[in-house]
């Protein structure tokens, strides 16, 4: 049999095994994101900017511990194999909060949605618009808070692991960065709307933590 731009990725055999690997979905790679992406590029508020820093800094952990899983236990990295396993554990334990705080996200967008939308039938209920915006405040500050320390971890990792994946690596910075920047936007957006001194007060001395 001849075919036209053979791939290792038609053998039957290689693509169940990437699946079930989890490196691949049914339908490929592609079929795995674009039903977030989509939803991202569809016309409603949520889910937006917070959900996708949310979703970059998921990738940076996930990246990282892909970058450290193939070096550990190799001959020329095993003077580093304690550092590469708790690498490997934090990362895993980060991408697993990063991947919640997607939906996380998007659930604070709607609670601030629906407390605003109960105020104006029920004036007397400002104080649930300032509890909702306080919690969706505080989901993008724990993101960004996580992705500098994924972006940390994976500098870290620069020097104890395969040059040939210094690339993998990069993109991971870049994508932490960016969930951190994307993350910090979103609380300052919501810091405006709150009336709590005390609490904009914290929240203002974290985000210095993170930028510092």
């Amino acid at each position: 049999l001849q075919i036209e731009n053979f791939d290792s990725s038609l053998i039957l055999e290689n693509r169940l095994s990437a699946v079930m690997s989890g490196k691949m979905a049914v339908g490929g790679i592609r079929a795995g994101v674009e039903p977030f992406i989509e939803q991202l590029a569809a016309l409603t508020a949520a889910p937006g900017g917070g959900c996708a820093s949310a979703a970059a800094g998921a990738m940076a952990a996930a990246l990282g511990g892909m970058v450290a899983g193939m070096s550990r236990g190799k001959k020329a990295y095993l003077q580093h194999e304690q550092e590469l396993s708790d690498a490997i554990a934090r990362l895993a334990e980060i991408r697993e909060e990063l991947k919640a705080s997607i939906d996380a996200d998007a659930a604070s967008f709607n609670e601030v949605m629906a407390a605003f939308k109960k105020v104006r039938e029920h004036p007397e209920a400002q104080g649930e618009v300032e509890a909702a915006t306080k919690k969706a405040t505080n989901v993008p500050l724990v993101v960004a808070e996580r992705a500098r320390e994924v972006g940390n971890i994976l500098k870290s990792l620069q020097t104890i692991t395969n040059p040939k994946m210094a690339s993998d690596l990069a993109v991971g910075i870049a994508l932490a960065g960016a969930a951190v920047e994307g993350a910090l936007a979103n609380v300052e957006i919501n810091l405006a709307d709150l009336k709590d001194e005390a609490f904009v007060a914290g929240v203002r001395q974290r985000v210095a933590a993170v930028r510092a």
